[in-house]
């Protein structure tokens, strides 16, 4: 694929968290761009998972970002041009169970791969992916800038605002004519593939393969959704640009739908059944928060502007498209064992191309 100026072709390419959803996908997309890939985490923790389906030709080695010893060998002996850090602890939910282990992969794994990256000569660009929860949410109706204050209520999104701290800690630090730090903070995506915890789409999917019931906590809950390849061009494009050298692309960027992206969980439920009907327990009325113990926000949405403006990027897939291709990945999955990921990948890059 001719993509990103050709940036990645024969560029060496260290993706942290690559057996993860997110991990897995750009590494098949920086495997079709012709980058040499090598990636670190810990091992897959769902059967079936996106990564082993994929039999990507990769280097894969499996490891924890709190080592910063194994973390600096790696560095050492692949000698990457660029690094994408994705590893993480990703759950909300899972945060308060283990904060001490979120605080730790999310924060200090963090430190790890950035002062590693700092004392490698071969790394120029890092891009750390955080989240759209780093924001200090007030449940307002309009989408948070770059510029808006950092926070978070539960561990997971407070870890996620430490390590963009962390980020722009080591950009204002350190001598960016080596190293150039990005930090992206993406809304919630879908896509084939994911089997997490604690997620709507994937417990979606595994009601409609086993024709079973599923309960939702919070139907008006708000979110930016899209799908995982939205997200990843913006990485892409960002690494692509850092790689170049242009340091006024080390900041932070968001990534999020256009409006009609920004639908409730009741929404998205009916865009699903669309393609694949599936039974659900729903509270009828809106509720204040979620429907149990645990506080996650209700609404949250991202402004763009920045990344339409600066670095030229919009979504290519509305909401309805987005749904109808991550329903019928896992239509197609659980009933033939076959994978559309590279097919809907390119088919992805035809209509970004036609949509110039």
């Amino acid at each position: 694929m001719e993509l990103f100026d050709n940036q990645y072709q024969n560029k060496r390419v260290l993706v942290t968290g690559h057996t993860g959803f997110k991990g897995s996908w750009l590494c098949l997309w920086l495997q079709e761009l012709g980058a040499t890939v090598f990636g670190y985490s810990l091992a897959p923790e769902t059967t079936p998972n996106h990564f082993d389906e994929l039999n990507l030709s990769i280097t894969s080695v499996i490891g924890n970002v709190c080592d910063r010893e194994h973390i600096a060998k790696v560095v050492a002996d692949f000698e990457p041009d660029i690094v994408f850090h994705l590893a993480a602890q990703s759950l909300v939910r899972r945060s308060y169970t283990t904060p001490v282990e979120t605080f730790a992969t999310n924060v200090m794994g963090t430190v790890n791969v950035l002062d590693v990256c700092r004392l490698a000569p071969s790394v120029q660009a890092v891009v750390n992916v955080t989240t759209d929860k780093c924001y200090e949410n007030k449940e307002w109706v309009w989408g948070y800038r770059e510029s808006d204050r950092l926070g978070g209520h539960d561990p997971y999104s407070t870890s996620k605002a430490c390590s963009e701290w962390v980020s722009a800690s080591y950009r204002q630090s350190f001598d960016q004519s080596h190293l150039l730090i990005a930090t992206a903070r993406a809304g919630n995506v879908v896509g084939g593939g994911d089997w997490a915890e604690d997620r709507l789409i994937p417990d979606l999917m595994k009601a409609a393969a086993e024709k079973s019931t599923l309960d939702i906590r919070n139907p008006e809950a708000t979110r930016p959704w899209q799908h995982v390849l939205e997200p990843l061009r913006g990485y892409l494009m960002l690494g692509q640009r850092l790689l170049g050298g242009h340091a006024q692309f080390a900041s932070a960027w968001n990534f999020g739908p256009n409006e009609e992206g920004h639908l409730t969980v009741r929404d998205v439920v009916a865009e699903v059944n669309k393609s694949w009907s599936i039974k659900t327990n729903m509270p009828k009325k809106t509720v204040s928060g979620i429907n149990d113990s645990l506080h996650e926000a209700v609404n949250l949405k991202l402004d763009c502007s920045k990344a339409r403006s600066a670095l030229g990027w919009r979504p290519v897939w509305s909401a309805e498209k987005t749904f109808a291709m991550t329903t019928q990945w896992y239509r197609v999955f659980y009933a033939e064992q076959q994978l559309e990921s590279l097919d809907q990948l390119r088919q992805y890059v035809n209509d970004m191309s036609q949509l110039g």
